[in-house]
C-alpha cells in the first residue's frame, strides 16, 4: 500500500501535530523531527533566515514534512521555498480572495498556476525532475493564515478560492487586529475565530491553530481543528532551562 502524502492527509483532515521552529539551526530541526512530530512549521516570517539558510533545516528534518511560513505573498519567496523542498507554504497577512488567488498562481505549475520551472532540491537536483513536475500541484500544500479583522470579514470568499488546503488561525495577530493584543480568550476574538471555523467546516476545509501549550490547542482540536502547531523551539529551551534552575534553587 502506498502511504498517503502529507497533502492528502491534510486534505482528509487527519490530525497532524507540528511545532514551530524559529531558530536557524539544523540541529534543532533534526531534534524536533526526531521527537516524532507529524510536521515542522519553519518560521521564515519572524525567524532570521533566508531561503538559502532554510534549506539545511529541511534537509536535517527529512523525511518529516516541513511547511515554511514565508514573510509575505511575494512570488520569489514562494518559488524558492518550494524549490528547496518544503512540503508547502504558510502565507501570513492574507486579507482578500484576490490575494489568495495570487498565492495559488505562484504555488502551482501550469495549467493551474504560473509557478516558474527550475531545478532544485525538490526535484532531486534534476534526478526526479519529470516526476516532481507531474505530482507537485497535487502534493504541494498551501495554507492561508487568517489573522486580521479584514480576513475574518472576507473569510467566506477566501475559503471559496480553489487550491486552498487549509486556513490557519493566527490568534495573537488576530487579537491585535481586533484591538485586543494578546487577549486570545477575549469574547470578540473568540467570536472571530468561530466565524473562521464555521466557514471552513462549511467547505470541508482543514483548519489550523497555533498555541504555545497543549492546554491552548486542545479545546480547538475538540472543535475540529486538525493542523495543529504547538510550542516554539525558543520557548521549549527557555522553559526547560528556567524549570531546571528553579527546581535546584527551591531546595
Amino acid at each position: 500500500m502506498v502511504a498517503k502524502s502529507f497533502a492528502r492527509r491534510l486534505r482528509d483532515r487527519e490530525t497532524l501535530i507540528g511545532t514551530l521552529q524559529s531558530m536557524h539551526s539544523a540541529d534543532v530541526s533534526e531534534m524536533l523531527a526526531g521527537a516524532g512530530y507529524d510536521w515542522l512549521f519553519i518560521d521564515a516570517e519572524h525567524g532570521a533566515f533566508t531561503p538559502e539558510q532554510a534549506k539545511p533545516l529541511l534537509q536535517a528534518a527529512s523525511p518529516t514534512p516541513c511547511l515554511i511560513r514565508i514573510p509575505s505573498r511575494d512570488d520569489i519567496w514562494i518559488k524558492k521555498a518550494l524549490d528547496i523542498g518544503a512540503a508547502g507554504i504558510i502565507v501570513p497577512q492574507i486579507n482578500t480572495a484576490d490575494e489568495v488567488e495570487q498565492v495559488i498562481r505562484s504555488a502551482r505549475y501550469a495549467p493551474q498556476g504560473a509557478r516558474g520551472i527550475g531545478i532544485g532540491r525538490a526535484h532531486a537536483y534534476g534526478a526526479r525532475f519529470e516526476d516532481y513536475l507531474a505530482s507537485a500541484n497535487e502534493d504541494t500544500v498551501v495554507v492561508i493564515q487568517a489573522e486580521t479583522r479584514l480576513a475574518v470579514d472576507n473569510i467566506e470568499a477566501i475559503v471559496s478560492v480553489p487550491g486552498v488546503d487549509a486556513i490557519l488561525i493566527g490568534p495573537y495577530d488576530l487579537s491585535a487586529s481586533l484591538g485586543k493584543p494578546g487577549q486570545v480568550n477575549d469574547a470578540g476574538v473568540l467570536e472571530a475565530m468561530q466565524s473562521v471555523r464555521d466557514a471552513c467546516l462549511d467547505k470541508k476545509l482543514a483548519l489550523g491553530f497555533f498555541g504555545v501549550s497543549p492546554e491552548a490547542v486542545r479545546p480547538w482540536m475538540e472543535q475540529g481543528f486538525t493542523l495543529i502547531t504547538v510550542g516554539v523551539d525558543t520557548l521549549f529551551l527557555l522553559s526547560s532551562a528556567q524549570n531546571t534552575l528553579a527546581a535546584l534553587k527551591s531546595n
